[in-house]
């Protein structure tokens, strides 16, 4: 039978706030198994993951006087987790931005070129984050972080032809969230909107 793991109760949470450490442990220990769940559907692997929730849980042990309401706690936690699954998105798509740029350093780009190319950037992020978890990952893993197909195929416990479908699927959601914005995705002429999400998202051309 599974165990099953209930939110911290309203006095509890009251008697932490108020300082009581023991009561904030036990905030802290009954929130885990809740905070842990939110980072493994919304981050793109278990490791980033684990590390969402840790950032989770430190920020509820050093800032639970600022929450407002106690009845609040799990949507509070929610967007915690969420924004730090954002983050870590955020700063592999920056990586890649980073070594794109580098690689095009004697183009010497503008300034303005630096902002909209960052833009895009969050642009892009917020839209793999908001991918299913499936999607999320293979994306990640195969786009940003340049592994090669077996590699994640092999990780994600699925044939070739599963991981490219996958991905197939998982980069056409993309593309469609990027267009429902209504911000066409910047791309150099003669490129391909796959080939341009290529080289924002991870610094490769898709094939």
């Amino acid at each position: 039978m599974n165990q099953r793991f209930t939110w911290p109760d309203e006095r509890l949470i009251k008697a932490a706030q108020g300082g009581d450490v023991t009561s904030l442990t036990t905030v802290v220990m009954e929130s885990q198994p809740h905070v842990r769940r939110f980072a493994l559907s919304l981050c793109s692997s278990p490791q980033d993951a684990e590390d969402a929730a840790q950032e989770a849980l430190i920020i509820l042990y050093r800032k639970i006087g600022t929450l407002r309401a106690t009845g609040a706690l799990a949507s509070w936690m929610f967007r915690i987790v969420r924004n730090e699954c954002l983050r870590q998105v955020r700063l592999l798509v920056s990586r890649s931005e980073e070594a794109t740029a580098e690689a095009e350093a004697a183009a010497e780009p503008s300034a303005e070129d630096a902002v909209l190319r960052r833009l895009e950037a969050e642009r892009i992020a917020a839209a793999v984050s908001a991918l299913p978890r499936d999607q999320r990952q293979v994306l990640i893993m195969r786009d940003v972080q340049g592994l090669p197909g077996k590699t994640v195929a092999h990780a994600l416990g699925l044939s070739s032809a599963a991981m490219k479908s996958r991905l197939h699927r998982a980069r056409a959601a993309l593309r469609h969230s990027l267009a429902v914005t209504g911000q066409p995705l910047g791309r150099a002429a003669g490129q391909t909107c796959d080939q341009a999400i290529g080289q924002s998202v991870g610094g490769v051309s898709l094939p």
